[in-house]
């Protein structure tokens, strides 16, 4: 039985656990893939206050081992399903609510699998902290395509197309590091924006206007790609909305880089979600069920931010803890 299970382990779920491991609590976090998020992935961290510049690996290292030290229990796997259970009768229930004592508090089942196995978790409350995972671009065979030319990451797959040309497609800050960490390696690199003009960074967008390897395709659109005999890459149809007319490109890798979407369909039942599948909670990060609360780029907000996920990380803990008691 754990005082807090915490489901994620990026900047929000590492940092609900340090406050409520500070707070006395029993933690145990879970995870799917690899503690710290999306930010792992990134290069360079320069907008974190107090911190100058940082890789996102060492940033997310150090948030980790901090848990760790604290105490935290931390666990592999996917949560498969997330239950509610009464923990006493009716008349146990009238009783406790008359003397305010919680030994009859709901509990929450946590179901996660562990390689063949699932394991199932009890605690008094929960932080969901699921993050939000690559937006596909919806190309035919995308999915069937990544590691064959499609990636969603370009500091994990760009040295594998050192020399070659690829594209990016998106238009916002990630979009924009992805292309200025490609153009040090690769031949040519196309970035590809549906608009006109960029929601990312203007210095960035500068330098990358500044490099001779790097072409930007404004108001276009990636339509469809053509494979080589081998399976791989070969060729991006793109549309150009401004003069009506499509064009082919030779690239061996494309890069999507098109945003984040939410992945908590398994918490529908307990935590309501938005049209785009985010989980309902203002700043409090409370959700409709008592006890289960959320934090990070999961929740509905508006912006997004390594600083605005710490934030709710410590947020909800410090709720999980003053539901606690």
């Amino acid at each position: 039985m754990y005082d807090v299970v915490i489901v994620g382990a990026g900047t929000a779920g590492l940092s609900a656990a340090i406050y409520a491991l500070r707070a006395g609590k029993s933690v145990l976090v879970l995870e799917e893939k690899m503690y710290g998020g999306q930010i792992v992935v990134t290069p360079e961290i320069e907008n974190y206050p107090g911190i100058a510049k940082i890789s996102g690996f060492e940033f997310a290292q150090s948030l980790y081992q901090q848990a760790k030290n604290l105490g935290m229990e931390y666990q592999t796997g996917r949560v498969l399903k997330l239950q509610k259970k009464e923990n006493c009768n009716r008349g146990d229930l009238e009783a406790a609510e008359f003397t305010g004592e919680h030994s009859c508090r709901p509990l929450f089942q946590v179901s996660a699998e562990k390689g063949d196995q699932q394991e199932t978790y009890q605690a008094q409350s929960v932080i969901l902290a699921t993050g939000a995972k690559n937006r596909p671009l919806g190309l035919e065979d995308e999915q069937k395509m990544v590691g064959h030319g499609i990636s969603y990451c370009a500091t994990c797959d760009g040295m594998f197309f050192r020399g070659k040309s690829v594209a990016v497609a998106g238009g916002g800050n990630t979009a924009l590091e992805d292309a200025l960490f490609l153009a040090q390696y690769c031949e040519k690199v196309y970035l590809i924006h549906r608009r006109e003009e960029f929601r990312g960074e203007p210095d960035k967008l500068k330098n990358l206007e500044q490099k001779e390897n790097v072409e930007i395709l404004r108001s276009c659109v990636v339509t469809h790609m053509e494979k080589d005999e081998d399976g791989n890459l070969k060729q991006l149809y793109i549309w150009n909305k401004q003069q009506e007319k499509e064009q082919k490109i030779s690239v061996a890798g494309l890069f999507v880089a098109v945003g984040q979407m939410p992945d908590n369909q398994e918490f529908a039942d307990l935590a309501a979600l938005d049209e785009k599948g985010y989980i309902h909670a203002g700043e409090d990060c409370k959700t409709g069920t008592e006890g289960l609360f959320v934090a990070g780029d999961c929740r509905t907000k508006t912006v997004r931010q390594l600083t605005t996920a710490a934030a709710d990380g410590a947020v909800a803990a410090l709720a999980a803890c003053e539901y606690l008691g």
